[in-house]
């Protein structure tokens, strides 16, 4: 993967958010997104190593498009300036957790767990949070996830959720409204060749937070 050239690029888009330009390095983009699709696939190949639940997926239902949904959005400038993609059962329109990664000229980081469940998921979760709490603690307590990611984030109630109190021992995990790992990286470290073992390491650590999290689905 050119991730000198995607930074470039991605850095000129910043300055040049419009069609005009975009459309005069159209050819550009597209040789970088091919070459995104090749890494991708990699990076799909080597996460089924160690989490074949994921099944057989096409990267391009895992990788996010370049065109913005600006119709609600102030900031109308019609392109993202990043890459994105999220590796999960079923491709990125499905809300089972995964693995994410995140590269913009200023900012690249992974991301593992559910960032914003729907409400009935999110139910779930807490139900099972809280049936299953010492089990979920190893999981968030684990020395090396902490190292790697540190605490487990989300937005939070700053009271307690209907139908539990703050005795619970789980409280503090019970008031998130997300539960995501987070582990950034310099923009120099993206050159680096062990770039890919390095983030699929990270990944092969959030497998027990996402089979946590995802065995509520359904529930």
């Amino acid at each position: 993967m050119d991730f000198k050239g995607l930074i470039s690029f991605l850095s000129k888009l910043g300055s040049n958010n419009n069609k005009d330009w975009f459309n005069q390095n159209r050819k550009e983009y597209e040789a970088l997104r091919a070459n995104w699709i090749g890494f991708v696939d990699e990076l799909i190949q080597s996460i089924q190593a160690f989490d074949p639940a994921i099944g057989m997926l096409d990267p391009k239902k895992c990788i996010f498009r370049i065109n913005k949904d600006i119709r609600f959005s102030k900031n109308k400038s019609p392109y993202k300036t990043n890459f994105g993609v999220i590796i999960t059962h079923g491709g990125k329109k499905e809300i089972f957790s995964g693995y994410y990664l995140h590269i913009d000229p200023k900012e690249i980081f992974i991301a593992g767990g559910s960032y914003q469940p729907p409400a009935d998921m999110l139910s779930s979760i807490r139900q099972e949070i809280d049936y299953n709490f010492e089990e979920f603690n190893k999981i968030v307590s684990n020395k090396k996830c902490c190292s790697l990611f540190g605490e487990l984030k989300g937005n939070k109630l700053s009271r307690p959720p209907k139908g539990y109190d703050l005795e619970n021992p789980a409280i503090n995990y019970l008031k998130h409204k997300g539960f995501i790992w987070v582990q950034n990286f310099k923009v120099k470290e993206l050159y680096d060749p062990n770039f890919q073992k390095t983030i699929v390491e990270s990944f092969k650590e959030m497998k027990p937070l996402n089979n946590f999290i995802n065995r509520t689905i359904g529930n």
